[in-house]
């Protein structure tokens, strides 16, 4: 395109230099100056002529005169581009004086000014001079409020002050944030625990793409589960779970989260209903041990409920430690002490740690057993912390290994079932 322009400029001068011509040549012209009681006379032609080549000359003149100043400024530029070069290395290797040093003097040149005070503040935040970094950025003044506003927040948040950042990126003068800014924005959120507003901010860093897409799948889990985590009430814990996309109400952290949250708002119902649904769609331990921890009310339709549905996921996960302490659990709340200690004897059995001994140091203080009792809770700190747990008196070899013995037997439909 512009060698097109190039040519066509020319050819357009070419003819009007052309008709020019011919017309002088048609009629020469006359020219008459007079100056101080003198007379010049000349042609239009000639004084055409004469008239560029002053021009021509006083242009050549003006290049000559100023060709010094102009080698001064370009050194004056390649220096600075050095020093800027020589503290964005130093910057980026650590050597956080030198880079101050260096980006400071570098500043001193207009044309890379701002990235050099941005650079020299991070250098001097770096090494723990607050004042200083401040002040290279106070020194931006009102020409880059956007950068100042960025590389200020940044600076904040490294200090563990998330207010301050976020106050800065909310300026005005700072609208509207680039990427790096609406990074920054989601990050102050979530650290003053505002995670739902950070999660609604997931769809302008997709669309800027402000991050890696596997980074932001990422954050969108760790958000939500956030999000629920911090829910004030009922609705907006409900709002936040509905515009969840499907995935995610089956990640189990996220899930975790909305069921923690709603049995503490005492929503048990939808607490239950979300872990029966995530573990139908996918198995998660976890959750399954979370399905026992839910509050125990004492609606027994709505124990057995819970019963049915665990002993349903036995049948298809026998090995399940955490559903055997989980059906544990609901027998004991139903006063089935006994049904419950062999579901946890075979959870130990299937690898269950601390909780299981807990839980069964629960049973036997209710059952008024206070010597196994005291023995359990003993071996549940012993199994926090990695140490060998001691045997259960009362519970003979045959016991032991049926309760480590894997089932195998199938019930009509081809689904496992357990040996009582």
């Amino acid at each position: 395109m512009n060698l097109f322009r190039n040519l066509l400029f020319w050819i357009v001068l070419a003819l009007v230099g052309a008709l020019v011509a011919q017309l002088l040549v048609q009629d020469p012209g006359y020219v008459l100056v007079r100056y101080r009681g003198n007379d010049y006379s000349t042609t239009l032609a000639a004084a055409i002529g004469i008239g560029l080549l002053v021009l021509a000359g006083a242009w050549l003149l003006w290049k000559v005169l100023s060709l010094p100043f102009v080698a001064l400024r370009r050194r004056r530029k390649k220096l600075g581009r050095a020093r800027l070069t020589e503290g964005l290395d130093a910057l980026h290797q650590g050597h956080w004086s030198r880079a101050e040093k260096s980006l400071a003097q570098a500043a001193e040149h207009d044309d890379v000014a701002a990235l050099a005070r941005v650079g020299a503040a991070r250098a001097a935040a770096a090494r723990g001079d607050v004042a200083a970094s401040q002040g290279y950025l106070d020194a931006l003044g009102s020409g880059h409020p956007t950068s100042r506003a960025i590389a200020a927040a940044e600076l904040a948040l490294a200090r563990g002050h998330a207010g301050e950042a976020l106050g800065l990126l909310d300026a005005a003068n700072a609208q509207p944030l680039p990427p790096r800014g609406l990074a920054l924005r989601a990050q102050a959120l979530v650290a003053l625990g505002r995670s739902g507003e950070a999660y609604g901010l997931l769809g302008a860093l997709r669309q800027q793409q402000a991050m890696p897409s596997e980074q932001l799948t990422l954050l969108e889990a760790q958000w939500a589960e956030a999000a629920l985590r911090e829910a004030g009430d009922a609705n907006v814990l409900a709002d936040r779970w509905e515009a969840l996309p499907k995935p995610l109400k089956s990640d189990p952290a996220a899930v975790a989260a909305y069921a923690n949250r709603a049995a503490a708002l005492r929503w048990d119902e939808a607490a239950a209903k979300s872990l029966e649904q995530a573990l139908d769609t996918r198995w998660d331990e976890s959750l399954a041990v979370l399905y026992g921890q839910l509050p125990l009310t004492q609606d027994g339709g709505r124990l057995d409920a819970r019963r049915g549905n665990a002993e349903r996921w036995l049948q298809a996960h026998p090995g399940s430690p955490g559903v055997l302490l989980t059906l544990a659990r609901l027998a004991r709340a139903q006063g089935q002490w006994p049904q419950a200690e062999g579901y946890l004897h075979r959870a130990l059995a299937q690898g269950a740690g601390s909780d299981a001994w807990e839980e069964l140091g629960h049973g036997f203080a209710q059952a008024g057993d206070e010597p196994r009792a005291r023995l359990s809770y003993a071996n549940a700190l012993r199994a926090n912390r990695g140490e060998r747990v001691a045997d259960l008196p009362g519970r003979d070899l045959r016991q032991q290994l049926h309760d480590q013995a894997v089932v195998e037997e199938r019930d009509e439909h081809g689904m496992p079932r357990l040996r009582e």
